[in-house]
Parts: structure tokens; C-alpha cells; sequence
């Protein structure tokens, strides 16, 4: 028989995820349907959308083989009846506290950093670079990890070096930038191109690095269509930009930078988005997202 919720312990949520403690060796990472958009966890889910990171995620630690948090399957039986297929059972590590951040385009906080310095987290590139301009090669570009409701702060390798030693920084920067290059070459496969992503890593016993977290999902990643893809604007995204958009333009009557949190959002913007996110993960993996998990054990 399969566990309750009720047996294992909260330990702590995020805007999308909630972690509950199973044993000494293992933790139990929930993957809601909220979404967040500036800063502010919306009142609206979007339905599957835990299902979608969650099968992401799983898709990218089977491919991408470098050691990762995964203690289980997607049906592994410690995970709750009704969580299985949102849920993964994974390793109780250490986690490193720097958000290691990979762009090979130029856009967002990184395009704001380079207009202001010619630099993104202190990494010098060629005058000239625009909206969405693809990079003369990745580049590491870390950020702090912010408490809830505040925003990551991008830093540079230095101040990363500073905070956890030259040697731990060195080798974040060479897995970043390593796992990088393996989810944008298959990506690149699948007429999509990775913009930029984020990682999280733990620590095993010995010290080693390991993948934690998501990896690659749409939520912690920005995808473009490669068919579309437009050097000087800002392009279609596979992730929350239609809940962004419709957030700014005039229909939502909300102020972005007023203090007051964001409406509900419309049944249209909801099921694009869904579609949005299903569109991506299909079209990565090859798989039907109808068909996950594939079977429930127990």
C-alpha cells in the first residue's frame, strides 16, 4: 500500500515545489500547479503544469547522464497515490547556494547587464550584441539565491569563487556550462534552441557535484522555436510568457509596479499556457505527454 502525504514530514515550499522529508537519506519533491510572474505566486494554477516540469525533469536526468538527486522512479511506491507523476523521490544533499546560470543568447537580465557594462556577471563580450543575439560561446553567468518574493541576484564568477572557494566554483562553471552544451545540442536536434537555463547542485559525500533540482524544464529554462528564431526582437518563449504578457498589457487593469498582486487569469491564458508548456515538452522528448507516467506500480 502506497503512503499518505500525511506520513512524511513538510520540510519547506517554494513558489512551485513542496518538499517533505520520507527518511534520514531521502526527501520527496512535489511539483505544483502554481506559477509565478514577477515575484508573486498568481491565484490561478495551471493545470498539468506540475505534471509537465515533472516529466521534464525526469526526461532530462535519463539523457543527459551526469550523476543526479534522483532516488526513485516516477512510480517509485514511496511517492502518494495521488502525487505520482508530479512527484520525485530524490537524495537528501547539501545543496550549493549560487544559481548557476548558462546563456548562449543574449536577452533578459543578461541583455540589461550588457547595455549597462558591455559585460553579463563580469564576463567581457563584443561590442555590438543585441536582443537575442546568439553568444560567441556560452557563458557561466551565476546568480545569488534569493529568499521567496525577492529577486536572484546575478554576480560574477569572483564573487562565486569568494563565497565557496576557487576549486568548488570552477568546477560549477565547467558542469554548468558542460550540461549546457549537451541539452542545447539535443534541443538543437528538435528545431529548438536553448537560450539560456538554470541549475541547482548538491553535494555527495565525497564531495562530488550533483544535478538537483529540475533540469531543463520550461520553468527554469528559455526556449525558442528554431524556425522562428529572429535576431533583434524578443522572441516566442516555451514557458510563462503569455501569462507575463497578458499580466502587462491593458486587458489585466494591474500595475507591475504597484504593490497589489496580480488578477486571476483568464480561462484562454490559462489553456495557452498549458499548451504552451505540453508543446515544448513533447516536442523535446519525443514522447506523449498523454501517456505519462506510462503505468502506476502498487
Amino acid at each position: 500500500m502506497r503512503p499518505t502525504l500525511a506520513d512524511y514530514r513538510h520540510v519547506a515550499s517554494g513558489k512551485v515545489r513542496d518538499i517533505y522529508e520520507i527518511d534520514a537519506d531521502t526527501l520527496l519533491l512535489v511539483t505544483s500547479d502554481r506559477i509565478s510572474a514577477y515575484d508573486f505566486i498568481l491565484d490561478t494554477p495551471i493545470p498539468d503544469k506540475g505534471r509537465i516540469l515533472t516529466a521534464a525533469s525526469f526526461y532530462w536526468f535519463d539523457v543527459l547522464g551526469v550523476p543526479n538527486h534522483l532516488a526513485g522512479g516516477p512510480t517509485d511506491e514511496r511517492i502518494p497515490a495521488e502525487l505520482v507523476g508530479r512527484s520525485m523521490v530524490v537524495k537528501k544533499l547539501p545543496m550549493v547556494q549560487v544559481e548557476c546560470v548558462a546563456r548562449g543568447y543574449l536577452t533578459g537580465s543578461g541583455l540589461a547587464d550588457y547595455n549597462a557594462t558591455g559585460s553579463v556577471c563580469g564576463v567581457a563580450l563584443p561590442a555590438g550584441l543585441g536582443e537575442a543575439d546568439k553568444l560567441p560561446e556560452p557563458i557561466f553567468t551565476p546568480a545569488t539565491k534569493a529568499e521567496m518574493g525577492e529577486h536572484d541576484e546575478n554576480v560574477s564568477f569572483e564573487h562565486v569563487a569568494a563565497t565557496v572557494g576557487v576549486e568548488l566554483a570552477t568546477q560549477l562553471r565547467e558542469l554548468t556550462l558542460d550540461i549546457y552544451g549537451r541539452g542545447s545540442d539535443l534541443a538543437a536536434e528538435r528545431g529548438i534552441i536553448l537560450a539560456d537555463t538554470k541549475f541547482e547542485f548538491g553535494q555527495a559525500e565525497d564531495g562530488s557535484l550533483v544535478l538537483a533540482d529540475e533540469v531543463l524544464t520550461p520553468d527554469s529554462s528559455r526556449y525558442w522555436d528554431a524556425a522562428t528564431y529572429e535576431p533583434g526582437k524578443v522572441q516566442p518563449s516555451f514557458d510563462k510568457q503569455i501569462v507575463r504578457n497578458w499580466l502587462t498589457g491593458p486587458e489585466s487593469g494591474w500595475d507591475r509596479k504597484g504593490e497589489i498582486a496580480p488578477p486571476p487569469l483568464p480561462a484562454d491564458i490559462v489553456e495557452q499556457t498549458r499548451a504552451r508548456y505540453i508543446e515544448a515538452y513533447e516536442r523535446i522528448s519525443q514522447l506523449s505527454f498523454a501517456d505519462w507516467p506510462d503505468r502506476l506500480d502498487g
